[in-house]
């Protein structure tokens, strides 16, 4: 039997959690065209949320498209353009034919070279010219609005792994550039998001920067309790197997709620379950997880500088007062200073989070093996 338990990919129908209020959400915004930046910690669900809303509102909407970019391989600003192009193009046409004679009408300064693998339009592929494309970038940052005007639609623009722009020769200038284009369109709305909080939260939340006030910010919460257990326990039961609302519960604690590790755990646990989950099932599964992960982990910690560990091993601890001169002394911190540029390094490495004044461990597998394999508390 197929796992009913998904991680590592999209989410999609029975498989999308809760998240009631920030599809309805989503979707509204897509409808009116709103521009809007999701931001949230790694692996919460992001790219999942995006897609459900999408769907939804296509049917909602029948004039609206919806075009997918993916910069998770995207280094220049080349690169970007190509993959702009060639997901506006794919994202408004529903046949090869129609792509093509598009690609060659509104692309035509570019000379486009275009190409189909099957007759998927998610397969289409679209080169440009790199001479032409380095003169002329402005029409390919305008050309979702070209196109939705010509044809009388409506587009989306989802744009994942957004803060990838800032590895471009110059970013900023970059960033300059896409917003003196993007907030001139009527017809087009831009969903951006990616997996570096930290970084998106310097694009749009700080007020020297271009994309500052660019649309409206959301931040995702942690999925209730409640709904997990609803959601693991309904799950196990669709499949023949039973699991009690209080493992549910150790799954959900275990993975402190978060998305990706909720759903790895269920899975461990509804794999290793014939009829009835037990409490040894559940701990069986989550140290396996973590030995899977140990190596990974090890090899992260190797990267940290001693004040960063020594740092870690007082969150670890669960001190609160990290300035506080018992604190420093006992855990060897050497003073506030060094306990605040630790903490910045942390939360640029992503492995700590700033969330309503509080740092934690973003990843809470890590933060697991370091209390109990690495500082063994």
């Amino acid at each position: 039997m197929k796992t009913p338990f998904i991680f590592g990919k999209l989410a999609k129908e029975s498989n999308f959690t809760d998240r009631t209020d920030e599809t309805q959400h989503l979707v509204t915004n897509f409808k009116a065209l709103i521009n809007t930046i999701l931001i949230s910690p790694r692996r919460w669900g992001k790219s999942s949320l995006v897609y459900k809303a999408a769907q939804i509102a296509k049917k909602e909407d029948s004039s609206l498209r919806i075009c997918m970019v993916d910069l998770f391989n995207v280094r220049t600003e080349e690169q970007f353009y190509t993959a702009l192009a060639q997901s506006v193009i794919a994202s408004t046409e529903s046949k090869w034919q129609e792509a093509l004679g598009n690609a060659t009408r509104f692309l035509s300064r570019f000379v486009p070279k275009v190409s189909f693998a099957g007759d998927s339009m998610t397969e289409i592929t679209v080169d440009l010219n790199m001479e032409e494309l380095r003169r002329n970038p402005d029409e390919i940052l305008d050309l979702a609005e070209k196109i939705a005007t010509e044809k009388k639609v409506r587009i989306i623009v989802c744009i994942d792994e957004f803060q990838n722009i800032a590895n471009f020769d110059d970013p900023l200038a970059f960033q300059r550039k896409l917003r003196a284009h993007w907030q001139q369109h009527q017809n087009v709305g831009y969903c951006l998001y990616g997996s570096k909080r930290h970084m998106m939260m310097e694009v749009f939340t700080d007020y020297s920067m271009p994309f500052y006030k660019f649309g409206e910010l959301m931040f995702l919460d942690k999925i209730a309790t409640p709904e997990w257990v609803h959601f693991i326990s309904s799950t196990f039961s669709e499949t023949g197997k039973h699991i009690s609302d209080k493992l549910c519960e150790s799954i959900v604690s275990f993975a402190d709620n978060h998305p990706y590790y909720v759903q790895q755990l269920s899975q461990q646990v509804w794999l290793r379950t014939e009829v009835d989950a037990t409490e040894e099932i559940v701990c069986e599964a989550h140290s396996d997880i973590i030995a899977q992960l140990s190596l990974m982990f090890d090899n992260l910690t190797q990267t940290l500088t001693n004040g960063q560990i020594c740092l870690l091993r007082a969150m670890s601890a669960g001190e609160k007062s990290l300035t506080s001169k018992a604190v420093m002394d006992k855990y060897n911190l050497s003073s506030p200073t060094m306990i605040s540029r630790a903490r910045k390094a942390l939360v640029e490495k992503d492995i700590l989070d700033y969330i309503g004044g509080v740092y934690s461990f973003q990843d809470p597998m890590y933060a697991y093996w370091m209390k109990h394999q690495y500082f063994r508390l």
